[in-house]
């Protein structure tokens, strides 16, 4: 048997796991201030609206560059340094968007310079998700893993519906003229305290164990981009199956629903968006049970069993919001944030699971970023093209049931890495 596995100390696992609210506090805060955005920032004439919404789909493409970066650093200098360095640059962006001069002061300069900072902030975003993960997998005891890493993907959507309140209530409380003035502040200014906070709690974490254990053998990787490629291909190719239909999951089955149902007629705009905060609490559930239950069946039976519900159900439930009314609505959010949630939950630990410790991050950053990059951001924009071109509701559910349908066979030959009963070792994979 092998020697017993290190944990990290409670606060430190609790400082890792508090920060993906703020991570996705401050990744989607911007969506949420939009339109606010497109006034004070690009002055509000036509047009202003799709400037502030490519930003968003133009600094998406930052985070795979960021995870690269930034997991390079963490490989070569420890998880710890590179969960500082990342969150730094959040706490410094977060900032200069609070503080930022506005078009009327500025002119055009005030859309180019916010669309930078949104690009920092993507890019620091990016290294956030592979440090979290790497950092809550190394230190959690072997068979709390998928419970464990779970509870941090719930707490990214308890940092979304955070925003939506912060935004929300500062809109409520603030005159118009107040709010165009100074108020569109606020939300950014709470976010970059937010982060600041976790900043400070991240300089008294412990390193992760598995971090030491590299430096006391000397096996730390002199580079680590080169190492995954050269030696954990498999790995970066299962987590990039993984984190695919992840994706798509995620950004079309809940994501794109409130435009869905606005598009086909369904519900009004108000109820679509309360529909997603409904998914969102859907979400927050569901998500650690189904880590817990990876923990004691295992990854590759839950992972197998999800993908065949994503492969058969979607595009029904899709047809079922399309013709129904507010209940139906209801019924198709709810399933399919169940099942996006479930997804997450156990794609998390089970694509970071995929590598050893060596060079963990950069293989993350090569196979998980890289498909969020092609599955997540611009998935619902084709979506909406698919739908207005050919008129068939069920096709968003189609985009999904064709990726389900393309990585079950990666899923069925993928190594099981949850740790047996009676084993403490880190599982390599195969």
């Amino acid at each position: 048997m092998a020697p017993a596995h290190q944990t990290i100390s409670r606060s430190s696992m609790l400082i890792a796991g508090f920060s993906t609210v703020v991570e996705w506090y401050d990744f989607t805060l911007y969506i949420y201030v939009a339109t606010i955005l497109s006034r004070v920032m690009f002055g509000g004439g036509e047009g202003s609206l799709a400037a502030v919404l490519a930003g968003f789909a133009i600094s998406y493409l930052m985070r795979p560059l960021g995870a690269l970066a930034m997991g390079h650093y963490g490989d070569r200098h420890g998880r710890r340094r590179a969960m500082l360095l990342s969150m730094a640059v959040m706490t410094a962006a977060m900032l200069g968007c609070a503080v930022m001069p506005t078009h009327a002061e500025i002119g055009p300069a005030a859309g180019f310079l916010l669309l930078a900072l949104r690009c920092v902030m993507a890019f620091a975003v990016g290294g956030e998700y592979t440090g979290v993960v790497a950092y809550l997998i190394e230190g959690a005891g072997p068979h709390r893993r998928g419970l464990i890493t779970s509870c941090a993907s719930a707490a990214s959507e308890v940092g979304a519906l955070l925003a939506v309140g912060v935004a929300a209530l500062t809109s409520w409380a603030l005159p118009a003229t107040t709010l165009d003035a100074w108020g569109w502040r606020i939300p950014f200014l709470v976010g970059a305290m937010l982060a600041g906070g976790v900043l400070l709690a991240r300089a008294n974490m412990d390193e992760s164990p598995e971090f030491e254990r590299q430096r006391a053998a000397g096996t730390v990787p002199e580079s680590p981009l080169r190492h995954a490629i050269t030696h954990q291909r498999k790995g970066i190719l299962r987590g990039f199956a993984i984190s695919a239909l992840g994706s798509i999951s995620y950004y079309v089955g809940i994501t794109y629903v409130p435009a869905f149902l606005a598009s086909v007629g369904a519900v009004g705009e108000g109820a679509g968006l309360a529909l997603s905060t409904v998914a969102a609490f859907v979400v927050i559930a569901v998500t650690p049970l189904v880590g817990a239950l990876s923990d004691q069946i295992g990854r590759r039976p839950v992972l197998i069993g999800i993908a065949c519900l994503c492969a058969a159900g979607p595009s029904t439930l899709f047809a079922l919001m399309a013709h129904g009314g507010v209940w139906p609505a209801l019924v198709g959010a709810v399933l399919l944030a169940a099942l996006g949630g479930a997804w997450s939950a156990v794609g998390a630990v089970a694509t970071a699971e995929q590598f050893s410790g060596e060079a963990r991050l950069s293989g993350l950053a090569l196979g998980v970023t890289s498909a969020t990059a092609l599955f997540g951001g611009v998935t619902p924009l084709v979506a909406q093209m698919l739908l207005e071109g050919t008129g068939w509701p069920p096709v968003p559910g189609a985009m999904i049931a064709v990726v389900a349908l393309a990585i079950l066979p990666v899923l069925w030959r993928i190594p099981e890495t949850a740790p047996r009963a009676g084993w403490t070792a880190e599982p390599q994979p195969i």
